[in-house]
C-alpha cells in the first residue's frame, strides 16, 4: 500500500481519467436508511460528484459535501445547479480535516476507505460532528468481498460494521443497525452475477 492513494494528485487523475467516475445515483443505503429521518443539516463526506448530496437536498436536507479532489467538486456543483438544488462543497482532506463538532444532524460517509490506524480516528471525527438526536451513517466494502471480485489488495482498507459500532460509546450512542447487507452485481470481468456485502453502520446520538 501506498499513502498516494489517500492524496489528492491521486483521485485528482481518476476522476480526471474519465467523463463521469461514478453512476451518479445515490447509494442505496442513503435511500433507504435516511428516507424516513426529518430533514436537517446534513455533511456528506467523500461526497464525489455529488449524488448523494444532490438527493439529500432534493429531500430539504441542508447539505454540505466534502472531498479532496477539486475536480469532482467542480462536477458536483454542476449537477446541483442542472438539478435546480443548492449545497455547500468544501475541498477536505478527511485525515486531516475536522468538521465542526455537533453541527450536523445527519453525518454521512459511503465507500471512503482508509487503512487501519487512520480510520478509527477519522471515524471518530465525523460521530463528533453529530448533533445531539442526529444520525451517523457510513457505508463501505465488507472484508468478505475481497476474492469475490476485484478490490485493492489492501485488505486493511474495509471493515465490518461491528468493528465501528464496537467504537462508539453505548452511553452517547444507540446503533440500529451494524449489517453486512447482501447485494448482487455484475462480476466485472466475467459478467456473471455475484453476491457481494456492503458493511453499514447507523447510529443515532442520544
Amino acid at each position: 500500500m501506498t499513502i498516494e492513494m489517500f492524496t489528492e494528485d491521486y483521485w485528482e487523475q481518476r476522476y480526471r481519467s474519465r467523463g463521469a467516475l461514478w453512476s451518479g445515483r445515490p447509494n442505496a443505503h442513503l435511500v433507504s436508511d435516511v428516507a424516513g429521518l426529518e430533514p436537517g443539516a446534513a455533511l456528506d463526506v467523500g461526497c464525489g460528484e455529488g449524488a448523494d448530496a444532490i438527493w439529500l437536498a432534493r429531500r430539504g436536507w441542508r447539505v454540505t459535501g466534502a472531498d479532496i479532489s477539486p475536480t469532482a467538486l467542480e462536477r458536483a456543483a454542476e449537477h446541483a445547479r442542472a438539478a435546480g438544488v443548492e449545497a455547500t462543497w468544501v475541498r477536505a482532506d478527511v485525515l486531516s480535516w475536522v468538521p465542526e463538532p455537533g453541527r450536523y444532524d445527519l453525518v454521512t460517509a459511503g465507500f471512503v476507505h482508509v487503512p487501519a490506524g487512520l480510520r478509527e480516528p477519522l471515524f471518530a471525527r465525523l460521530a463528533e460532528a453529530v448533533a445531539p438526536g442526529g444520525t451517523l451513517l457510513i457505508a463501505g466494502h465488507h472484508p468478505s468481498d475481497v476474492g469475490v471480485v476485484p478490490r485493492p489488495d489492501v485488505p486493511e482498507l474495509f471493515f465490518t460494521a461491528d468493528e465501528l459500532a464496537a467504537a462508539l460509546d453505548p452511553g452517547a450512542w444507540e446503533v440500529q443497525a451494524a449489517d453486512a447487507r447482501p447485494r448482487t452485481v455484475a462480476h466485472p470481468e466475467h459478467g456473471g452475477e455475484v453476491t457481494i456485502h456492503d458493511a453499514v453502520l447507523r447510529a443515532r446520538r442520544r
